[in-house]
């Protein structure tokens, strides 16, 4: 994937160039919820960027790819992901933007739509979700009785907000905490961090910024334990909320600096550089994905803990949780002891 997204990054043709930017960027933040694209998507993508196609007709591509061959793509969370891709390159690609809670809660609905069935809804239950980067804990959601008002406050602050006279490092931390602040809200069940990124590029826009790079592309993650660190403390651990590996992103993304960006310094312990296991990838995290991570992260304090439990506790299906678990097991990374009804997980990490 990095090879084609290379091409059009370096495409002279202003066109093809932002798309291939909206491309790279829309299947780059699949990664926050652990997501992975199709290479029929990534075919679909070339075409769109070419012109042979438009966002449109791509998009019926994709539901027409999943419907014929429902049989062999058993992977529901791919098929999410190639869908979410298509809609957020195609407002990635669009100039209307309107900034405001109506326009948040439509990005939702816009990429969503037909995958949840609360799309563009605001959640009416409270939510915990387990972070690797807390090791286990997690950060403490806005209330789901209090989400609307929240959402319209943030917004109308943000809105009657003046950056006149402010230095760009002033700049970047007011940004920081309002993008940090939205996403606590968490005003959706599933989806936040994907909407936050979406909305908040094109609100970057309006200001000015000229935000067509690959950071958000290819430190999506990153981003996301940045937003967790930036809203959360626990005193008796010494730890406090901190926007500052949020600020270093932003650096990157609006001044094209090149700071290190690495999860494993955000993670609350302080002295783990990367959970030690058999396996590890290039930017030295482990070979998992982020909803295996959390269950990982659960398993490690609890052994014993249910798959209903667990389905609870990250905010995924119980089916979702058998595929976790399964796939942990096939890497090496847990193993059930003691058979199904009574037994438990041991962790080897």
């Amino acid at each position: 994937m990095d090879d084609f997204f290379e091409e059009y990054l370096r495409e002279k043709e202003p066109q093809k160039k932002e798309k291939g930017y909206a491309w790279h960027t829309a299947i780059g933040l699949q990664a926050v919820d652990g997501l992975e694209t199709s290479q029929y998507l990534i075919d679909t993508a070339r075409k769109n960027i070419e012109g042979d196609i438009t966002f449109e007709e791509a998009d019926a591509l994709i539901h027409s790819y999943y419907r014929e061959n429902a049989v062999y793509t058993s992977n529901d969370r791919t098929e999410e992901a190639d869908k979410v891709s298509v809609r957020i390159a195609q407002l990635l690609s669009e100039k209307a933007f309107v900034f405001s809670p109506a326009q948040y809660l439509a990005v939702h609905q816009k990429l969503f739509s037909g995958i949840y069935k609360h799309a563009g809804k605001i959640r009416d239950y409270n939510i915990t979700k387990a972070e690797w980067v807390l090791n286990g804990d997690t950060v403490m959601y806005g209330g789901a009785r209090e989400l609307r008002a929240t959402l319209d406050y943030d917004f109308s602050a943000e809105r009657e907000f003046s950056y006149k006279g402010l230095s760009m490092e002033q700049v970047i931390k007011h940004l920081a905490v309002f993008v940090s602040r939205l996403w606590q809200i968490h005003v959706f069940f599933e989806g936040n961090t994907r909407t936050t990124a979406v909305f908040f590029i094109k609100y970057l826009r309006t200001l000015g910024f000229d935000v067509t790079n690959d950071i958000f592309a290819e430190n999506a993650w990153y981003f996301r334990n940045a937003l967790v660190r930036a809203n959360y403390t626990n005193l008796q651990k010494g730890v406090h909320e901190t926007t500052e590996f949020l600020e270093l992103f932003l650096r990157n993304l609006l001044l094209d600096e090149n700071n290190e960006l690495k999860n494993r310094s955000m993670h609350i312990s302080g002295t783990l550089n990367a959970p030690k296991c058999q396996k590890q990838n290039a930017n030295g995290t482990l070979d998992v994905t982020l909803d295996e991570m959390q269950v990982l992260s659960i398993l490690k304090k609890d052994g014993k803990v249910t798959q209903k439990r667990l389905s609870e506790m990250i905010g995924k299906s119980e089916r979702t949780v058998k595929r976790i678990t399964a796939s942990l097991e096939e890497k090496g990374h847990v193993k059930r002891m003691g058979g199904k009804r009574f037994g438990w997980w041991q962790v080897n990490i």
